[in-house]
């Protein structure tokens, strides 16, 4: 997963450099007044999310692949825990009902 992360930081890191050097050179518009700045990182974050989704797919279904059994474990202990509330709270209406009656 660290891998895939920094894979991902890498390529943005890279297309902000290229979109940095258009920028400063008159190629790419400019931002208005102080803005500059943010539409760098706007821009380098639209070419680096394509590249990323194409590049690194096999390096994401390796991350995925190792979360995957962690999040099916969490997804069972949640479903256990809910199965056991909604018994006490059964339960505890029945309860309830006995003795109202």
């Amino acid at each position: 997963m660290l891998r895939y992360t920094l894979m991902r930081l890498g390529i943005f890191v890279g297309c902000f450099v290229v979109v940095w050097a258009l920028v400063y050179s008159g190629v790419a518009p400019r931002g208005l007044g102080a803005s500059n700045g943010m539409w760098i990182v706007l821009l380098s974050l639209l070419l680096s999310a394509p590249i990323s989704f194409i590049a690194l797919r096999k390096e994401r279904d390796r991350a995925s692949a190792q979360i995957a059994p962690h999040l099916d474990q969490h997804i069972n202990r949640v479903k256990t825990n809910i199965a056991a509330s909604r018994s006490q709270e059964d339960e505890a209406d029945d309860a309830a009902r006995t003795r109202a009656s």
